[in-house]
């Protein structure tokens, strides 16, 4: 990945009008008494300009104010300087921490973001993603889960020419580049929190059964409970939203037998947990323990605040950007990032009820 500025172009294309007022390349060459061919080659730190005419076309920069338009630049170099985020995400402070990780990177290499809603369903997943990236005319991709996850997508924008970085909680093929989070393990950190508190009646909120992270944090959390013989799970269906949390909570609560301990498969659901729990007058921790999973800032905006499995979608996201910039840039992709899913105990879980 270079820290390199993209050329700017010798001469201001005449298409590229600025905005009233603002200085153009023109005055800086002016103001400095060189040309704008000079100018340019500063811009683009050329090591053909003296240091002395360096410095006085550096001066009249700083003093004008003036700062390169993105769209000569993006002439010059054949490119647009956009990156898209493909998603179908409901939950808006994930989707929040993605972007500001995105940004953290794209704005250092002048790239500005799209963000784009896509269906889920194959076809029109695929169909719609190429019809976007026709459009908008990015450089790149940058597409998370469940999307990244639909069949046939990664070689329809291969044979488009696009180049594409994943998020997934799962290995995918045909991506230029995948950012893979280890939600197995995750779910299986879960489990041996809740184990360890003493836990051995426990409930399960699951996440949509067509997306592969809720299957892996299920898996995970499945495998390590069989582990204890004495400790059995009663599942109950969801689809990562508010409703489905609290759909679970009543039935998993209802029966004779209730867990003391409900894991869901994302905070969004636990926060229906909870407000189940206390319609029903049931104490959390003293009486039921709850976990989440995403770590989002809604695991502290609850009370109690939650337990969850922190995800760092920044790192995430910052990641598969500079994955993306290099790859459009031709440069050596950087070695593969592993996030690091991490259980952090707050005040929703506890030990079994004595």
């Amino acid at each position: 990945m270079t820290d390199r500025p993209a050329p700017f172009p010798e001469s201001a294309p005449a298409a590229d009008h600025p905005r009233h007022g603002e200085p153009t390349i023109e005055d800086v060459a002016a103001a400095a008494g060189v040309s704008i061919r000079t100018v340019s080659r500063v811009l683009n730190k050329s090591p053909k300009v003296n240091a002395q005419t360096r410095e006085r076309i550096e001066a009249a920069i700083a003093a004008l104010q003036f700062r390169p338009s993105l769209r000569a630049r993006a002439l010059a170099m054949g490119r647009s300087f956009l990156i898209g985020l493909i998603h179908n995400d409901r939950n808006a402070l994930v989707l929040d921490s993605i972007q500001r990780g995105i940004v953290s990177v794209s704005s250092v290499h002048g790239y500005e973001l799209i963000v784009h809603s896509t269906p889920r369903e194959g076809e029109a997943a695929i169909a719609d993603t190429l019809a976007f990236a026709g459009r908008s005319r990015v450089d790149g991709l940058i597409v998370l889960p469940p999307i990244s996850g639909v069949a046939g997508l990664a070689q329809a924008l291969e044979a488009a020419k696009v180049p594409a970085v994943a998020v997934s909680a799962v290995p995918l093929d045909g991506f230029a580049g995948v950012v893979l989070s280890d939600e197995r393990g995750a779910g299986a950190q879960v489990a041996r929190h809740l184990l360890g508190l003493g836990h051995r009646r426990l409930g399960l909120v699951n996440g949509p059964e067509d997306m592969a992270s809720a299957r892996e944090r299920r898996a995970g959390f499945l495998a390590e409970i069989a582990t204890v013989p004495d400790a059995r799970v009663a599942e109950a269906a969801g689809d990562y939203g508010f409703a489905a949390g609290i759909a679970a909570a009543e039935a998993l609560l209802a029966a004779p037998d209730a867990p003391t301990a409900i894991f869901a498969a994302n905070d969004i659901m636990a926060a229906g947990v909870l407000k189940v729990a206390a319609r029903r007058g049931i104490a959390v921790p003293g009486q039921l323990s709850v976990v989440g999973f995403d770590g989002s800032m809604l695991a502290q905006m609850v009370s109690p605040a939650l337990t969850s499995v922190t995800r760092p979608f920044g790192a995430i996201a910052a990641a598969a950007t500079g994955d993306l910039i290099a790859r459009i840039e031709g440069g050596s992709p950087p070695p593969p990032f592993h996030p690091e899913l991490m259980l952090t105990p707050a005040e929703s879980s506890g030990p079994v009820p004595g």
